[in-house]
Protein backbone atom coordinates (compact mmCIF):
# COMPACT_ATOMS: atom_id res chain seq x y z
CA UNK A 1 0.00 0.00 0.00
CA UNK A 2 2.65 2.40 0.69
CA UNK A 3 4.65 1.71 -2.26
CA UNK A 4 1.38 2.34 -4.21
CA UNK A 5 0.89 5.16 -2.43
CA UNK A 6 4.45 6.82 -3.25
CA UNK A 7 3.82 6.03 -7.22
CA UNK A 8 1.04 7.95 -7.14
CA UNK A 9 2.78 10.88 -5.91
CA UNK A 10 5.80 10.67 -8.21
CA UNK A 11 3.24 11.02 -11.32
CA UNK A 12 1.62 13.49 -10.20
CA UNK A 13 4.55 15.53 -9.59
CA UNK A 14 5.50 15.19 -12.93
CA UNK A 15 2.48 16.29 -14.13
CA UNK A 16 2.78 19.39 -12.15
CA UNK A 17 6.39 19.71 -13.48
CA UNK A 18 5.53 19.84 -17.19
CA UNK A 19 2.80 21.98 -16.91
CA UNK A 20 5.05 24.17 -15.23
CA UNK A 21 7.76 23.65 -17.88
CA UNK A 22 4.67 24.58 -20.78
CA UNK A 23 4.46 27.32 -18.89
CA UNK A 24 7.80 28.62 -18.76
CA UNK A 25 8.28 28.05 -22.26
CA UNK A 26 5.54 30.71 -22.96
CA UNK A 27 6.67 32.94 -20.81
CA UNK A 28 10.49 32.47 -22.78
CA UNK A 29 8.42 33.35 -26.05
CA UNK A 30 9.22 29.41 -27.38
CA UNK A 31 5.57 28.66 -27.25
CA UNK A 32 2.38 31.44 -27.88
CA UNK A 33 -0.72 30.80 -26.45
CA UNK A 34 -3.14 32.34 -28.74
CA UNK A 35 -6.34 34.30 -27.64
CA UNK A 36 -9.86 31.62 -27.31
CA UNK A 37 -11.16 33.06 -30.33
CA UNK A 38 -8.39 33.30 -32.30
CA UNK A 39 -6.70 29.96 -34.44
CA UNK A 40 -4.16 30.13 -36.78
CA UNK A 41 -2.68 28.15 -39.24
CA UNK A 42 0.52 27.56 -42.05
CA UNK A 43 0.52 27.44 -45.66
CA UNK A 44 -0.01 23.66 -45.54
CA UNK A 45 -2.83 23.62 -43.00
CA UNK A 46 -4.27 26.60 -45.29
CA UNK A 47 -4.63 24.46 -47.94
CA UNK A 48 -5.98 21.55 -46.61
CA UNK A 49 -8.35 23.29 -45.00
CA UNK A 50 -9.58 24.50 -48.49
CA UNK A 51 -10.56 27.98 -46.87
CA UNK A 52 -11.81 30.46 -49.48
CA UNK A 53 -12.32 34.01 -48.08
CA UNK A 54 -14.73 36.74 -49.43
CA UNK A 55 -16.59 39.37 -48.66
CA UNK A 56 -20.05 39.66 -47.30
CA UNK A 57 -23.50 39.99 -49.47
CA UNK A 58 -26.50 41.64 -49.60
CA UNK A 59 -29.16 39.32 -50.97
CA UNK A 60 -32.95 40.06 -50.15
CA UNK A 61 -33.63 37.34 -47.50
CA UNK A 62 -35.41 38.36 -44.59
CA UNK A 63 -38.49 39.91 -46.82
CA UNK A 64 -39.55 36.94 -48.82
CA UNK A 65 -42.76 34.81 -47.89
CA UNK A 66 -42.73 31.13 -48.93
CA UNK A 67 -45.76 29.95 -50.66
CA UNK A 68 -46.85 27.05 -52.52
CA UNK A 69 -49.07 26.93 -55.40
CA UNK A 70 -49.88 25.17 -58.87
CA UNK A 71 -49.54 26.29 -62.25
CA UNK A 72 -52.62 27.24 -64.08
CA UNK A 73 -54.26 29.73 -67.31
CA UNK A 74 -56.69 32.17 -67.16
CA UNK A 75 -60.12 31.54 -68.51
CA UNK A 76 -59.38 32.18 -71.98
CA UNK A 77 -56.44 30.55 -72.56
CA UNK A 78 -58.49 27.17 -71.60
CA UNK A 79 -61.04 25.90 -74.27
CA UNK A 80 -63.49 23.22 -73.87
CA UNK A 81 -64.59 22.48 -77.56
CA UNK A 82 -68.30 21.02 -77.75
CA UNK A 83 -70.81 21.01 -80.77
CA UNK A 84 -73.94 23.00 -80.92
CA UNK A 85 -76.08 19.88 -82.41
CA UNK A 86 -75.35 15.97 -81.70
CA UNK A 87 -73.92 13.39 -83.81
CA UNK A 88 -71.72 11.15 -84.80
CA UNK A 89 -67.85 10.73 -85.29
CA UNK A 90 -66.78 10.55 -88.62
CA UNK A 91 -62.87 11.18 -88.40
CA UNK A 92 -60.16 12.79 -85.92
CA UNK A 93 -57.06 11.70 -85.87
CA UNK A 94 -56.06 14.10 -82.46
CA UNK A 95 -54.54 12.61 -79.19
CA UNK A 96 -53.37 14.19 -75.72
CA UNK A 97 -50.56 16.70 -76.67
CA UNK A 98 -51.39 17.38 -80.28
CA UNK A 99 -49.91 21.17 -81.57
CA UNK A 100 -53.19 22.62 -82.73
CA UNK A 101 -53.67 26.27 -84.61
CA UNK A 102 -56.95 28.38 -84.24
CA UNK A 103 -58.96 27.04 -87.33
CA UNK A 104 -57.31 23.94 -87.46
CA UNK A 105 -60.36 20.89 -88.09
CA UNK A 106 -60.60 18.95 -84.76
CA UNK A 107 -62.84 15.90 -85.89
CA UNK A 108 -65.68 16.07 -88.59
CA UNK A 109 -69.23 15.22 -87.37
CA UNK A 110 -72.20 13.68 -89.26
CA UNK A 111 -75.75 13.92 -88.63
CA UNK A 112 -79.03 13.68 -90.63
CA UNK A 113 -80.38 16.64 -88.65
CA UNK A 114 -77.43 18.94 -90.39
CA UNK A 115 -79.32 17.88 -93.68
CA UNK A 116 -83.15 18.80 -92.47
CA UNK A 117 -81.48 22.41 -91.21
CA UNK A 118 -80.07 23.34 -94.57
CA UNK A 119 -83.25 22.24 -96.16
CA UNK A 120 -85.29 23.86 -94.12
CA UNK A 121 -83.58 27.10 -94.47
CA UNK A 122 -83.62 27.01 -98.11
CA UNK A 123 -87.12 26.44 -97.84
CA UNK A 124 -87.69 29.04 -96.37
CA UNK A 125 -85.50 31.11 -98.29
CA UNK A 126 -87.14 30.71 -100.95
CA UNK A 127 -90.69 31.29 -99.64
CA UNK A 128 -88.93 34.30 -98.49
CA UNK A 129 -88.51 35.61 -101.53
CA UNK A 130 -91.85 34.57 -103.13
CA UNK A 131 -93.34 37.12 -100.32
CA UNK A 132 -90.88 39.94 -100.89
CA UNK A 133 -91.97 40.28 -104.75
CA UNK A 134 -95.79 39.82 -103.47
CA UNK A 135 -95.35 42.07 -100.73
CA UNK A 136 -93.62 44.83 -103.12
CA UNK A 137 -96.87 44.11 -105.67
CA UNK A 138 -99.49 44.59 -102.94
CA UNK A 139 -97.74 47.65 -101.78
CA UNK A 140 -97.76 48.97 -105.13
CA UNK A 141 -101.31 48.13 -105.58
CA UNK A 142 -102.22 49.90 -102.27
CA UNK A 143 -100.90 53.10 -103.16
CA UNK A 144 -102.87 53.27 -106.37
CA UNK A 145 -105.97 52.27 -104.13
CA UNK A 146 -106.57 49.02 -106.28
CA UNK A 147 -106.25 46.38 -103.21
CA UNK A 148 -107.73 47.12 -99.73
CA UNK A 149 -105.45 47.89 -97.07
CA UNK A 150 -106.08 44.46 -95.68
CA UNK A 151 -104.37 42.62 -98.35
CA UNK A 152 -101.47 44.91 -98.24
CA UNK A 153 -100.94 44.19 -94.23
CA UNK A 154 -101.38 40.39 -95.03
CA UNK A 155 -98.31 40.47 -97.62
CA UNK A 156 -96.47 42.61 -95.28
CA UNK A 157 -97.04 40.23 -92.20
CA UNK A 158 -96.10 36.57 -94.29
CA UNK A 159 -93.08 38.76 -95.72
CA UNK A 160 -91.71 39.39 -92.24
CA UNK A 161 -92.83 36.14 -90.84
CA UNK A 162 -90.22 34.10 -93.20
CA UNK A 163 -87.76 36.77 -92.79
CA UNK A 164 -87.61 36.14 -89.26
CA UNK A 165 -87.34 32.61 -89.99
CA UNK A 166 -84.71 32.50 -92.72
CA UNK A 167 -82.19 35.06 -90.21
CA UNK A 168 -83.01 32.47 -87.50
CA UNK A 169 -82.27 29.17 -89.62
CA UNK A 170 -79.14 31.45 -90.67
CA UNK A 171 -77.96 31.64 -87.44
CA UNK A 172 -78.62 28.03 -86.28
CA UNK A 173 -76.08 26.87 -89.28
CA UNK A 174 -73.33 29.21 -88.43
CA UNK A 175 -73.59 28.24 -85.14
CA UNK A 176 -72.65 24.75 -86.77
CA UNK A 177 -69.80 26.32 -88.95
CA UNK A 178 -72.43 26.19 -92.50
CA UNK A 179 -71.83 29.71 -94.03
CA UNK A 180 -75.38 30.07 -95.50
CA UNK A 181 -74.43 32.60 -97.95
CA UNK A 182 -72.63 29.71 -99.88
CA UNK A 183 -75.09 27.18 -99.25
CA UNK A 184 -77.18 25.98 -102.84
CA UNK A 185 -78.97 23.16 -103.24
CA UNK A 186 -76.49 21.35 -104.63
CA UNK A 187 -74.20 22.07 -101.39
CA UNK A 188 -76.35 20.26 -98.75
CA UNK A 189 -73.56 18.36 -96.81
CA UNK A 190 -74.29 15.85 -93.70
CA UNK A 191 -71.23 16.33 -91.83
CA UNK A 192 -69.43 19.46 -90.30
CA UNK A 193 -66.26 20.44 -88.91
CA UNK A 194 -65.32 21.35 -85.77
CA UNK A 195 -62.58 23.58 -85.48
CA UNK A 196 -60.11 24.87 -83.01
CA UNK A 197 -61.21 28.20 -81.95
CA UNK A 198 -57.14 28.94 -80.06
CA UNK A 199 -53.56 28.63 -80.70
CA UNK A 200 -52.47 25.56 -77.98
CA UNK A 201 -51.99 21.62 -77.49
CA UNK A 202 -54.73 19.22 -76.88
CA UNK A 203 -55.18 18.68 -73.19
CA UNK A 204 -57.95 15.88 -73.52
CA UNK A 205 -59.44 13.86 -76.11
CA UNK A 206 -63.07 12.36 -75.02
CA UNK A 207 -64.01 11.13 -78.31
CA UNK A 208 -63.85 8.26 -80.98
CA UNK A 209 -64.64 7.43 -84.04
CA UNK A 210 -68.47 6.27 -84.54
CA UNK A 211 -69.26 7.75 -80.51
CA UNK A 212 -72.20 10.13 -80.31
CA UNK A 213 -71.52 13.22 -78.91
CA UNK A 214 -74.71 15.33 -77.60
CA UNK A 215 -73.84 19.21 -77.40
CA UNK A 216 -73.26 18.97 -73.74
CA UNK A 217 -70.39 16.60 -74.13
CA UNK A 218 -66.93 17.99 -74.17
CA UNK A 219 -64.89 16.65 -77.24
CA UNK A 220 -61.55 18.56 -76.28
CA UNK A 221 -60.06 20.34 -73.95
CA UNK A 222 -57.53 22.85 -75.81
CA UNK A 223 -54.66 24.99 -73.88
CA UNK A 224 -52.90 27.79 -74.61
CA UNK A 225 -49.76 27.81 -72.17
CA UNK A 226 -47.96 31.13 -73.67
CA UNK A 227 -49.44 33.05 -70.96
CA UNK A 228 -49.44 30.92 -67.93
CA UNK A 229 -50.39 31.93 -64.03
CA UNK A 230 -49.49 31.16 -60.50
CA UNK A 231 -52.34 30.27 -58.38
CA UNK A 232 -50.66 30.43 -54.93
CA UNK A 233 -52.69 29.62 -51.30
CA UNK A 234 -51.73 32.23 -48.61
CA UNK A 235 -52.79 31.59 -44.80
CA UNK A 236 -54.87 34.58 -43.81
CA UNK A 237 -52.66 36.34 -41.41
CA UNK A 238 -50.10 36.90 -44.40
CA UNK A 239 -52.85 38.25 -46.73
CA UNK A 240 -51.88 41.40 -45.80
CA UNK A 241 -48.13 41.46 -46.67
CA UNK A 242 -48.98 40.69 -50.63
CA UNK A 243 -50.28 43.36 -52.94
CA UNK A 244 -50.41 43.65 -57.12
CA UNK A 245 -47.44 44.33 -58.37
CA UNK A 246 -45.23 42.36 -55.98
CA UNK A 247 -42.36 40.01 -57.82
CA UNK A 248 -42.57 36.22 -57.49
CA UNK A 249 -39.42 33.90 -57.73
CA UNK A 250 -40.49 30.38 -58.21
CA UNK A 251 -39.31 26.83 -59.06
CA UNK A 252 -40.56 23.26 -59.86
CA UNK A 253 -40.03 21.11 -56.76
CA UNK A 254 -37.56 18.76 -58.67
CA UNK A 255 -36.06 21.57 -60.40
CA UNK A 256 -35.53 24.09 -56.90
CA UNK A 257 -32.13 25.44 -58.78
CA UNK A 258 -33.74 26.81 -61.35
CA UNK A 259 -35.95 29.82 -60.35
CA UNK A 260 -38.81 31.73 -62.62
CA UNK A 261 -40.20 35.25 -62.37
CA UNK A 262 -43.81 35.80 -61.80
CA UNK A 263 -45.69 39.01 -60.88
CA UNK A 264 -49.08 39.42 -58.93
CA UNK A 265 -51.69 40.34 -60.88
CA UNK A 266 -54.93 39.55 -58.61
CA UNK A 267 -55.22 38.74 -54.69
CA UNK A 268 -58.34 36.63 -53.56
CA UNK A 269 -60.93 38.41 -52.03
CA UNK A 270 -62.72 35.12 -49.87
CA UNK A 271 -61.67 32.66 -47.61
CA UNK A 272 -61.74 29.44 -48.52
CA UNK A 273 -62.58 26.14 -45.65
CA UNK A 274 -58.96 25.39 -45.42
CA UNK A 275 -58.37 29.35 -44.02
CA UNK A 276 -56.27 30.66 -47.08
CA UNK A 277 -56.67 33.05 -49.92
CA UNK A 278 -55.84 32.35 -53.29
CA UNK A 279 -53.20 34.87 -55.20
CA UNK A 280 -52.56 34.87 -58.55
CA UNK A 281 -49.65 35.58 -60.85
CA UNK A 282 -49.03 36.22 -64.54
CA UNK A 283 -45.79 34.09 -65.50
CA UNK A 284 -42.89 36.73 -67.44
CA UNK A 285 -41.42 34.46 -69.74
CA UNK A 286 -42.46 31.13 -71.69
CA UNK A 287 -40.93 28.07 -70.48
CA UNK A 288 -42.14 24.92 -72.34
CA UNK A 289 -41.68 22.55 -69.34
CA UNK A 290 -44.06 24.35 -67.37
CA UNK A 291 -47.74 23.20 -68.20
CA UNK A 292 -50.70 23.73 -66.21
CA UNK A 293 -51.63 21.64 -63.15
CA UNK A 294 -47.76 21.24 -61.80
CA UNK A 295 -47.14 21.73 -58.27
CA UNK A 296 -44.47 25.06 -58.00
CA UNK A 297 -42.40 26.48 -54.35
CA UNK A 298 -42.82 30.39 -54.16
CA UNK A 299 -41.24 33.25 -52.62
CA UNK A 300 -42.86 36.24 -52.72
CA UNK A 301 -40.74 39.52 -52.17
CA UNK A 302 -42.80 41.52 -49.67
CA UNK A 303 -40.15 44.70 -50.17
CA UNK A 304 -37.19 45.76 -51.81
CA UNK A 305 -35.10 46.02 -48.94
CA UNK A 306 -31.63 43.76 -48.95
CA UNK A 307 -29.74 42.49 -45.63
CA UNK A 308 -26.12 41.32 -44.95
CA UNK A 309 -25.85 37.19 -45.80
CA UNK A 310 -23.04 34.81 -46.07
CA UNK A 311 -23.28 31.49 -48.10
CA UNK A 312 -24.82 28.91 -45.25
CA UNK A 313 -21.24 26.76 -44.69
CA UNK A 314 -19.73 29.95 -43.34
CA UNK A 315 -22.33 30.47 -40.18
CA UNK A 316 -21.24 28.06 -37.35
CA UNK A 317 -23.47 26.78 -34.51
CA UNK A 318 -21.44 26.46 -31.58
CA UNK A 319 -22.19 26.75 -27.67
CA UNK A 320 -25.79 27.58 -28.91
CA UNK A 321 -24.33 30.41 -30.58
CA UNK A 322 -23.48 31.64 -34.59
CA UNK A 323 -20.38 32.65 -35.36
CA UNK A 324 -18.55 33.30 -38.39
CA UNK A 325 -14.34 33.43 -38.79
CA UNK A 326 -13.21 37.10 -40.50
CA UNK A 327 -9.26 37.09 -41.68
CA UNK A 328 -6.65 38.71 -38.68
CA UNK A 329 -3.58 38.72 -39.86
CA UNK A 330 -0.32 37.22 -40.94
CA UNK A 331 2.73 36.37 -39.61
CA UNK A 332 6.17 35.10 -39.51
CA UNK A 333 7.27 31.88 -37.26
CA UNK A 334 10.82 30.32 -38.13
CA UNK A 335 10.65 29.57 -41.49
CA UNK A 336 6.39 29.39 -41.47
CA UNK A 337 4.00 31.90 -42.43
CA UNK A 338 0.79 31.98 -40.19
CA UNK A 339 -2.62 33.08 -40.95
CA UNK A 340 -5.18 34.56 -38.16
CA UNK A 341 -8.48 33.79 -38.10
CA UNK A 342 -10.83 35.86 -35.44
CA UNK A 343 -14.11 34.14 -34.19
CA UNK A 344 -16.90 36.53 -34.33
CA UNK A 345 -20.25 36.06 -32.97
CA UNK A 346 -23.34 36.90 -35.06
CA UNK A 347 -27.19 36.96 -34.78
CA UNK A 348 -28.37 34.36 -37.67
CA UNK A 349 -31.99 34.98 -39.66
CA UNK A 350 -33.68 33.14 -42.38
CA UNK A 351 -32.00 30.89 -44.72
CA UNK A 352 -32.54 30.48 -48.17
CA UNK A 353 -31.26 28.76 -51.47
CA UNK A 354 -28.09 28.43 -49.68
CA UNK A 355 -27.74 31.56 -48.38
CA UNK A 356 -28.08 32.65 -44.41
CA UNK A 357 -28.89 36.38 -43.08
CA UNK A 358 -26.32 37.42 -40.68
CA UNK A 359 -26.77 40.20 -38.25
CA UNK A 360 -23.33 41.64 -37.58
CA UNK A 361 -21.64 43.64 -34.61
CA UNK A 362 -22.14 47.18 -34.94
CA UNK A 363 -17.90 47.98 -35.00
CA UNK A 364 -17.75 45.71 -38.13
CA UNK A 365 -16.58 46.83 -41.18
CA UNK A 366 -18.30 45.47 -44.35
CA UNK A 367 -15.97 46.99 -47.24
CA UNK A 368 -12.56 45.86 -45.63
CA UNK A 369 -13.00 42.63 -43.58
CA UNK A 370 -12.34 39.49 -45.49
CA UNK A 371 -14.96 36.45 -44.34
CA UNK A 372 -14.15 32.87 -44.58
CA UNK A 373 -16.99 31.48 -46.93
CA UNK A 374 -15.58 27.78 -47.22
CA UNK A 375 -13.72 25.53 -44.69
CA UNK A 376 -15.16 27.76 -41.70
CA UNK A 377 -15.74 24.16 -39.93
CA UNK A 378 -12.34 23.55 -40.09
CA UNK A 379 -11.41 26.13 -38.43
CA UNK A 380 -13.85 25.33 -35.45
CA UNK A 381 -12.22 21.92 -35.31
CA UNK A 382 -8.74 23.38 -35.13
CA UNK A 383 -9.63 26.02 -32.55
CA UNK A 384 -11.06 23.45 -30.65
CA UNK A 385 -8.33 20.95 -30.82
CA UNK A 386 -5.98 23.34 -29.76
CA UNK A 387 -8.12 24.22 -26.55
CA UNK A 388 -8.34 21.05 -26.15
CA UNK A 389 -3.95 20.41 -25.58
CA UNK A 390 -3.95 23.36 -23.50
CA UNK A 391 -2.49 22.28 -19.89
Amino acid sequence: MKTNIFIIIIVFSLNILSCKNNSNDVQSGEQEILPFNTVEMNDDQYKMAGIELGLIEYRAMSNVMKVNGIVNVPPQNLVSVSVNMGGFVKSTDLVEGCSVTKGQILAIIENSEFIELQENYLENKNKLEFSEADYNRQKDLYKENVNSEKSFQLALSEYKNFKTKVSALNQKLSLIGIDAKNLTEEKITRSISVVSPINGYVKTVNINIGKYVNPTDVMFEIVNNQKLTLELSLYEKDIAKVSIGQKIRFSLPDESDIEQNAVIYQVGKTIDIDKTVKVYSSVENENKNLLPGMYVNALIETSNDSTTSLPDEAVLTFEDKYYIFTYFDKKKEGDKNMTLFLLVEVKKGVSFKGYTEVTLPKDFDLKKSKVVLKGAYNLLSAMKNAGDMAC
